[in-house]
């Protein structure tokens, strides 16, 4: 695939993901391998399509209204690297951490992995803590 295409790939997969947790699942199916991998950085890989949609679908109980944006996105190769801000009003509980009903930005970093025109894996880097201020769950520094 072209450097263009890699793009109009990782478009497209932003745009469904912004329509809700109906269009994420069918984007899924239709644009990631069935033996994709998720590395997290949390130890943790995450394997597989059916465990990719439990991880979003998690996300959407949290965030039912998450929007993301690219920010920025570099092609090299099969890779793509891309930097994107979501939002999110916090309406779930993660490990028994009531809704906070607070409105989130959180970045992020990952770099996706294309063959045969979908997605095979992916590297994602986050702000965790970030996430966790926002939260109210630790104090902010300084």
């Amino acid at each position: 695939m072209s450097a263009e295409e890699i793009k109009a790939l990782e478009r497209r997969f932003i745009e469904e993901l912004n329509k809700g947790k109906a269009a994420a699942m069918a984007i899924i199916d239709e644009l990631c391998a069935t033996d994709f991998v998720t590395h997290s950085g949390t130890g943790e890989d995450i394997r597989g399509i059916k465990d990719f949609k439990q991880d979003c679908s998690e996300w959407y109980k949290l965030f039912p209204d998450i929007h993301f944006t690219i920010e920025d996105m570099v092609v090299e190769g099969d890779k793509v690297a891309v930097r994107h801000t979501w939002t999110g009003t916090h309406k779930g509980e993660p490990k028994g951490i009531p809704p906070t009903n607070k409105k989130v930005i959180m970045w992020e970093i990952y770099i996706d992995r294309i063959v045969g025109g979908k997605f095979a894996e992916s590297w994602v880097r986050y702000d965790t803590l970030g996430l966790a201020q926002q939260l109210g769950l630790v104090p902010k520094l300084g």
